[in-house]
């Protein structure tokens, strides 16, 4: 299995919950599995309720807090702006450098972006930026409601633009009874975008852990994402 990067069309689309439960789901198959998420606004790393720690604890993975999340900005912002507000600025030289220290750690890797796939991470770079340094496929996690064709599409063909592979599109989100846009949306976008969808999950009224992965693993084919994260190996 190889890694893969988890983006998404917005902030607030469920990447963090996606991401920490595929690494629970991984992990229940015994896949040595670890995770990065480079950049986090708003909240300390080091929070029980941050998505450092949500990731750290369903990936249980001994990389530390700060092993996973290096850079960490006050203001819940973009991350170049909640930098520039604290005088700072990382490089994308310094964040891969980061990832040479952990890399090799774990077989694979989750790595979670911020926000959308062309928010700004620092001076002349954004998330498609490091996606591609990074060299990893990604898997880009959308919402279910009217205007994610427009978002989906246009975040899956900037993505092949820059020459990412898309693994494919987890919806997230949906309702317990879904109207007619969330019923009709999957089929377009699958469609259009010309990747497949890997699964579509609901919206979680209680986000737990256990739910969290109780959620993947009925409404992902676990093993068959694995199958496709072997994909060019």
């Amino acid at each position: 299995m190889r890694s893969f990067f988890v983006t998404g069309t917005d902030t607030g689309v469920g990447k963090t919950i996606v991401s920490c439960g595929l690494a629970a789901a991984f992990r229940q198959k015994q896949a040595d599995i670890g995770v990065f998420k480079p950049f986090l606004s708003g909240v300390p790393r080091t929070h029980p309720e941050s998505d450092t720690s949500l990731l750290k604890d369903m990936s249980q993975t001994a990389l530390s807090h700060e092993e996973i999340t290096p850079f960490e900005w006050k203001e819940p912002l973009a991350p170049y702006t909640a930098a520039m507000l604290e005088g700072k600025s990382v490089s994308m030289d310094e964040v891969m450098a980061h990832w040479s220290k952990i890399k090799n750690r774990h077989e694979c890797f989750i790595v979670e972006g911020a926000g959308g796939i062309s928010v700004p991470l620092g001076e002349n770079y954004l998330v498609s930026d490091l996606i591609k340094a990074l060299e990893l496929p990604a898997v880009i996690v959308t919402r279910p409601d009217l205007g994610t064709i427009n978002h989906t599409y246009l975040t899956v063909e900037y993505a092949k633009n820059m020459g990412i592979e898309v693994l494919g599109i987890i919806i997230n989100g949906v309702r317990s009874r879904p109207g007619l846009d969330e019923k009709t949306n999957p089929s377009m976008i699958e469609t259009l975008c010309k990747v497949p969808i890997l699964g579509i999950t609901p919206k979680l009224e209680h986000v737990s852990p256990e739910n969290i992965q109780h959620m993947i693993e009925k409404h992902i084919d676990v093993s068959s994402f694995m199958n496709l994260t072997q994909m060019g190996r």
